[in-house]
C-alpha cells in the first residue's frame, strides 16, 4: 500500500529532498509525478495500514504519536521547498496509480492552493484560562471554611459570624465569580489577539478548542501562566507570510502580556496543515467490485 504525505511541485530540489526522508514505517519516501504535480509517498505494509488495522492503531496513543511524528517529519523535511500541501494523517491508497489519478482529478484544486501557500507558514495560537487561579480558589474555599486564609490568617468582616457551612458557601460563590471573571478576561484576550494577528495574517482557521489530555500538553512559547492545563477557549491557526513570521510571533505574545488568569501558547512556524485541502482517502480495505 502507499502512504501519501504531501502534494508539491515536481522539481529537482523536491527529488533531492525526498531522497533523504524516511516515513511512518521507516520506508524510503519518493515522488509520484503527473505533469506539474507530485505527491510525496512511501510504501507501507498492508497488514498495518489496511482500514481495520489503521483504525485500531489510531485509537492507541503511542501508535498515534509515532504515526504523527513520522508524518510530520516528512512534511517538515519538504516545507523548505516553498509550497507544500500537507495531507491528512493516515492518507493511504492501494497503489501509486491511484495516487496519480487523484492528482489528475484534483489538479484544478491543488494548483491554486500551491500558488496561494507559496512563501507562507502556519502559526498556532491557543488561549487558556490559567489553572493556577483555580488552585488558588480551591485554597481560599478550604481556608474560609475553616475561618482563616491559606497562610494561617483569620477571616475578617461579616463572615466571622457565619457558620462553617455558610462560610464555605460564601467562599464558593466568590470562587465562581472569580472563575467567570477569569474566563471573560481570557475571552477578551482571545479577541484582542485575533484582531492583532488579523493585521498580519492572510488567513485564519478556528479549530475546536481542545479538551481532556490534549489541553494539558504544553508546547511552544507562552505568555501569562507558565503551567499547562486550564480551559482552552481558543485554538486558532494563522497563515502568515514567511518574512513576517517573527513579527507575528512577537506581536501575539505582546498582546497576551499583562493578562492575569490567562495563558497564551504560540507554536510554529509550521507547514500550512490547516490551509491545505487534502484529497479524500480511498476506502482501502474494501474489496474491489467484481
Amino acid at each position: 500500500m502507499v502512504y501519501a504525505y504531501a502534494v508539491l511541485r515536481p522539481t529537482p530540489e523536491a527529488a533531492r529532498a525526498v531522497a533523504t526522508l524516511r516515513g511512518v514505517a521507516d520506508e524510503q519516501v519518493g515522488l509520484v509525478e503527473t505533469g506539474d504535480l507530485a505527491a510525496a509517498v512511501g510504501p507501507v505494509p498492508a497488514e498495518e495500514f489496511e482500514e481495520r488495522a489503521l483504525r485500531a492503531g489510531l485509537e492507541e496513543l503511542p501508535r498515534l504519536e509515532a504515526l504523527a511524528r513520522g508524518h510530520h517529519g516528512v512534511v517538515a523535511g519538504l516545507a523548505p521547498l516553498g509550497a507544500v500541501l500537507p495531507l491528512r494523517l493516515a492518507t493511504v491508497y492501494r497503489d501509486e496509480d491511484r495516487v496519480r489519478r487523484v492528482l489528475q482529478e484534483r489538479r484544478d484544486q491543488f494548483l491554486p492552493l500551491l500558488e496561494r501557500l507559496a512563501g507562507h507558514v502556519e502559526w498556532g495560537v491557543k488561549v487558556y484560562t490559567d489553572p493556577t487561579d483555580s488552585l488558588a480558589g480551591d485554597a481560599a474555599v478550604a481556608a474560609d471554611a475553616m475561618g482563616g486564609d491559606a497562610m494561617g490568617g483569620v477571616a475578617t468582616g461579616r463572615e466571622e459570624s457565619l457558620s462553617p457551612g455558610r462560610a464555605y458557601l460564601a467562599a464558593r460563590r466568590r470562587r465562581r465569580r472569580g472563575a467567570e471573571e477569569v474566563w471573560q478576561t481570557a475571552a477578551r484576550t482571545a479577541a484582542r489577539i485575533a484582531e492583532e494577528a488579523g493585521g498580519l495574517a492572510v488567513g485564519r482557521v478556528a479549530h475546536r478548542p481542545q479538551r481532556g489530555e490534549l489541553a494539558q500538553v504544553a508546547g511552544g512559547e507562552t505568555a501569562g501562566g507558565g503551567k499547562p492545563g486550564g480551559e482552552n477557549i481558543a485554538n486558532d491557526a494563522y497563515l502568515v507570510a514567511a518574512d513576517r513570521a517573527e513579527e507575528f510571533r512577537a506581536r501575539v505574545l505582546a498582546a497576551a502580556e499583562g493578562r492575569p488568569g490567562v495563558r497564551v501558547e504560540v507554536t510554529g512556524p509550521w507547514a500550512p496543515y490547516s490551509f491545505a485541502l487534502p484529497p479524500e482517502p480511498e476506502p482501502v480495505a474494501r474489496p474491489e467490485p467484481v
